[in-house]
């Protein structure tokens, strides 16, 4: 019995012993590592979708990036005086406007000037104040106020191109922070890059994206250049970024800020910066000539798509159709005609009709240059002397006609064209039409297009005034209107009388 008691006794304290030691000193232990797949899913993961501290990579230092190129970044407006001419006795509530006008036929009016202001952004590229800028924020400025830092200065405005919508003002100072522009050609799609500019008049806003696209091109809308080669990037930009740098993670100037797509007048990631390279050139000859220099071949040229390139019988998309050949322009004198494919410049290949443009628009004015095209299938090559693109008018003058049909007129130009984004780019566009006139009774309104006079066609005022000096008062003049809305246009006929 006693023994049984023993064995009973002992057993207890050893189960005790055992329980003591599963429940207390096991749990101490470093609980046992997940599965090694389990860990590396993990670890996968967590490299993939979110950053570590730890991993932070210096060439993604915003604040490095702002803090060297924002205090180059200036803010830039510009005071614009706009004339326009108004009824001399204040319009319809003059009690005696009614027997003014059955005497004498027309109103009196005034010329009145009105002031407007632009603001934008640009940044200094040198010490002693040479700026960049967009050339829509200081065209036909009266006067320009750049502030950089907590200073203010009075700017002159160096030179400008609409074309490609850049400009060159200078500040007189010494020491000015500054950047340099880099090499746009190098920027890769999906990059980052930081936009700094003053949206709205917020100084120095800085704002981060990536380069969504390069070498787009915006049409004739918007406001657009006619050398486009933007980079597209979502960096939030607004009205107001205008002139400022587009930079990449060296800290390199690679675009300005020019245009923003749009429903509303704000951001919706869609913005479009001009290129460092291209800047580079027009800034060049801003600063030496105070203009710039375009070679010019006097074609408009179409892309191929499908059904150009199976009707010219070609066998690739690469290159420019002829759509109209200038008279007695280089193109036409080196024998280019209509439906020809150019392929090469100079030896060197044209994909596009924006590469072949831009490759004209390099060459100076009296280069012999090789042009190779397609002609009904077959390749053949031809020398033109390149000349020089017309400078573009930094403002269009309209004329009021000697005799009077009510309204003022002006030749359609391409800047024009492109400004109002107009389709049509010939004859005359009516800027003014005289309240109580005939042309305002029978509907005429201004941003309407006089195609032809008496049935033949004008593209100049000369010839509208020279048809109308053998017109006698109360003789009938016959006008070919057109309107452009929406896209569309529609033509009217619409006779007027000689006062």
């Amino acid at each position: 019995m006693k023994k049984i008691i023993w064995i009973a006794l002992t057993s207890f304290v050893l189960g005790l012993l055992a329980a003591t030691y599963i429940f207390v000193y096991l749990p101490e232990k470093k609980a046992p590592e997940p599965s090694l797949q389990a860990k590396t899913s993990s670890s996968g993961l967590a490299s993939n979708l979110f950053a570590s501290p730890a991993e932070a990579r210096p060439d993604l230092d915003f604040v490095k990036i702002s803090e060297k190129v924002g205090p180059a970044v200036v803010k830039i407006v510009s005071q614009k005086v706009i004339k326009r001419n108004v009824p001399e006795m204040g319009g319809q509530d003059w009690p005696f406007e009614d027997f003014w006008d059955r005497f004498f036929g027309r109103q009196r009016d005034r010329e009145q000037e009105y002031r407007s202001e632009a603001q934008g952004s640009g940044f200094v590229i040198s010490s002693d104040g040479y700026i960049i800028t967009n050339n829509h924020i200081v065209e036909k400025a009266a006067k320009v106020t750049v502030t950089a830092g907590d200073q203010s200065y009075t700017a002159k405005v160096v030179g400008t191109d609409p074309r490609s919508d850049l400009a060159l003002i200078k500040i007189e100072g010494k020491n000015l922070p500054s950047v340099e522009l880099g090499d746009s050609s190098q920027a890769k799609v999906g990059e980052w890059v930081l936009a700094i500019g003053n949206p709205f008049g917020m100084e120095h806003t800085v704002t981060s994206g990536i380069v969504s696209a390069k070498g787009r091109q915006l049409g004739t809308g918007m406001n657009a250049p006619d050398y486009q080669d933007f980079i597209q990037t979502d960096a939030a930009i607004n009205m107001g970024n205008s002139g400022g740098p587009l930079v990449n993670m060296k800290g390199e100037v690679i675009g300005i800020t020019s245009n923003i797509l749009t429903p509303s007048g704000g951001n919706i990631g869609i913005g479009f910066a001009i290129p460092s390279n291209l800047a580079k050139k027009v800034i060049a000859q801003l600063k030496e000539k105070g203009r710039v220099v375009r070679g010019y071949l006097g074609v408009s040229i179409i892309p191929i798509t499908e059904d150009e390139k199976k009707l010219l019988n070609l066998t690739s998309s690469k290159g420019a159709v002829v759509n109209s050949v200038e008279a007695d322009g280089p193109a036409e004198k080196a024998g280019l005609k209509r439906y020809d494919v150019i392929i090469e410049i100079n030896r060197q290949p044209v994909e596009t009709p924006n590469d072949l443009k831009f490759k004209i628009a390099d060459l100076n004015p009296g280069t012999k240059v090789d042009i190779k095209f397609i002609r009904d299938g077959k390749e053949m090559t031809l020398t033109a002397t390149i000349t020089e693109l017309e400078p573009q008018e930094e403002k269009e003058t309209s004329t009021a006609l000697e005799k009077d049909l009510g309204m003022s007129v002006t030749a359609i130009t391409p800047n024009m064209a492109r400004r109002y984004g107009l389709q049509t780019r010939e004859g005359l566009l009516i800027t003014e039409v005289r309240r109580y006139t005939e042309a305002d009774q029978k509907g005429i309104e201004p941003r309407d297009i006089i195609l032809e006079v008496n049935r033949r066609r004008v593209t100049s005022v000369a010839e509208f005034k020279g048809i109308l000096s053998k017109a006698k008062s109360g003789d009938p003049v016959m006008l070919l209107i057109r309107r452009e809305s929406d896209g569309e246009t529609q033509d009217s006929i619409v006779t007027l009388r000689i006062p």
